[in-house]
């Protein structure tokens, strides 16, 4: 076959592509990428995808594998979550991500709310009641799927209160579809109280979805850990990413319920065309069988045993870390985290000299070659605010890592210890206060110092980050979202 470019050269493009892009493996990310630090899992993965590369999970009557492969996940993910207790049966089901997970939980308690209610979709608009600290994949299920989004503040350490979420309840039980409560939340590592909160919603009989997409593979094996799983009486579901601390490739998760007429509930099905019947569990028709076998490999190769063994080199690292950002002078970590990660602020007990500021802080440990994940600050609805900090994930490689990382953790405070915050850009203080078209978005971009142009291509990132998220916090959110939309919308854009 004539090729327009040889498929030598295709792929020598792609590794110089991917010379420039942040490490995967050797623990220099805190974020983003979940590196067991084992290459043969990683081995093994691939050789998975491989096998599974030509097949279309959209059809498993059709390839049997993609049905074998789900049953056998879905088992051992229900046996270590808690949901073989021999109660009403849990089902699962394997999806694309974290997202589409919390997606298809949102749509299945909306639907069982409507039919419950007698209405039909668009009649009534029933509540999604969950902590600010849910992850965003929430608020998107409430935009896509028509509920009410119900936010409830949380404590100074992140976590709500059982009772703040009885408060939602008590006065209008019925309209609402579905409690969320996350073991760990993203943001700030803060398990929430979810035997309490179930207690509460089950009293009105509303179910209780737990989303532990970024701990559920990791805290079955933590210690001291009150009840957080399927064994909580009340909670109805479960989310539980397969390519965080699963090791998986990206993207594969795990949605469990409780009760197979709820998990029906999140599929779609139609007769109602000339062509095959349609019935798709989850919001992809065609979809690669890789990530799923790639999970289902991993699963087989480290067992229960296995997950625990990393797990525990993941918990030690964590520990060391957390006591190592302890020790840095004008830095605190944020409330009692739980898992493998957690957030980081400015101590603001110390005096201004002494204080570092987390988002400078993470600039100039980039500096040092560490990626960090700046996060920006958040004002309550009940005037509370969340401080703006630092987060990080870390992985079983960190441990081994932790000599060169925890001095360069060190050296980056030490070099920006007094260093105030950067001011938001005369641009957004004097900006829109309605949301701006691309091109003022544009502008506004250029005006924080920040250039699409470098990313891929070049090799450079977007450069430092702090005022871009001062931006985010000084401007009005649909201003912000509209400016971070603009942004990533034109680093795909054509040159």
């Amino acid at each position: 076959m004539r090729f327009a470019v040889p498929p030598d050269d295709v792929l020598a493009r792609l590794a110089a592509l991917r010379e420039r892009d942040a490490p995967t493996h050797g623990g220099r990310v805190l974020s983003y990428v979940y590196d067991s630090g084992e290459p043969e899992l990683d081995e093994l993965a691939a050789a998975a995808v491989r096998a599974m590369q030509p097949v279309n999970g959209l059809d498993p009557t059709t390839f049997g594998s993609v049905a074998a492969l789900e049953r056998d996940l879905v088992a051992f993910t229900r046996d270590l979550l808690g949901g073989d207790d021999g109660g009403e049966p849990v089902v699962g089901t394997v999806t694309s991500g974290g997202t589409e997970s919390c997606l298809l939980a949102v749509k299945a308690a909306r639907d069982a709310w409507l039919a419950a209610h007698g209405a039909e979709p668009g009649a009534a608009r029933p509540r999604l009641v969950a902590p600010v600290t849910a992850h965003a994949a929430f608020q998107k299920a409430a935009h896509y799927f028509g509920l009410a989004l119900d936010l409830v503040p949380v404590r100074p350490g992140g976590a709500v209160a059982a009772d703040a979420v009885a408060e939602r309840l008590a006065d209008r039980p019925d309209d609402v579809a579905l409690v969320v409560v996350s073991a760990p939340s993203y943001p700030h590592a803060a398990l929430d109280p979810v035997a309490e909160v179930a207690t509460v919603a089950a009293a009105r009989g509303v179910p209780v979805h737990v989303d532990a997409c970024i701990g559920g593979m990791a805290l079955p094996f933590w210690p001291g850990l009150p009840p957080w799983d399927l064994r909580v009486p009340g909670v109805t579901s479960l989310s539980v990413d397969l390519h965080k601390y699963g090791y998986a490739p990206k993207g594969v998760s795990m949605l469990l319920h409780r009760g197979r007429d709820r998990q029906r509930g999140q599929y779609f099905a139609t007769t109602r065309w000339p062509g095959y019947p349609v019935v798709s569990p989850t919001l992809l028709g065609s979809r690669s069988g890789g990530p799923l076998a790639a999970a289902w490999a991993i699963a087989q190769a480290l067992g229960r045993d296995g997950f625990a063994e990393l797990a525990e080199q993941a918990r030690q690292a964590t520990d060391a870390l957390r006591a190592a950002v302890g020790q840095i002078d004008g830095l605190r970590v944020v409330g009692e985290p739980t898992g493998p990660l957690f957030a980081v602020a400015t101590d603001e007990s110390v005096p201004t000299a002494r204080r570092v500021d987390p988002h400078v802080w993470a600039d100039t440990v980039a500096n040092h070659g560490w990626v960090l994940q700046p996060q920006p600050a958040l004002r309550q609805a009940d005037g509370t605010v969340l401080p703006h900090t630092t987060h990080l994930t870390v992985t079983p490689v960190t441990a081994r890592v932790l000599d060169e990382l925890v001095p360069a953790l060190a050296a980056a405070a030490d070099a920006v210890r007094g260093t105030p915050r950067p001011e938001a850009s005369p641009l957004v203080d004097g900006g829109p206060a309605t949301v701006p078209d691309s091109d003022t978005a544009a502008a506004l971009l250029r005006g924080l110092g920040l250039d699409t142009s470098r990313i891929g291509e070049t090799g450079a990132g977007l450069g430092p980050m702090a005022p871009l998220l001062a931006a985010v916090e000084a401007l009005p959110a649909p201003v912000a979202e509209r400016l971070l939309t603009e942004l990533l919308g034109r680093l795909a854009e054509p040159r």
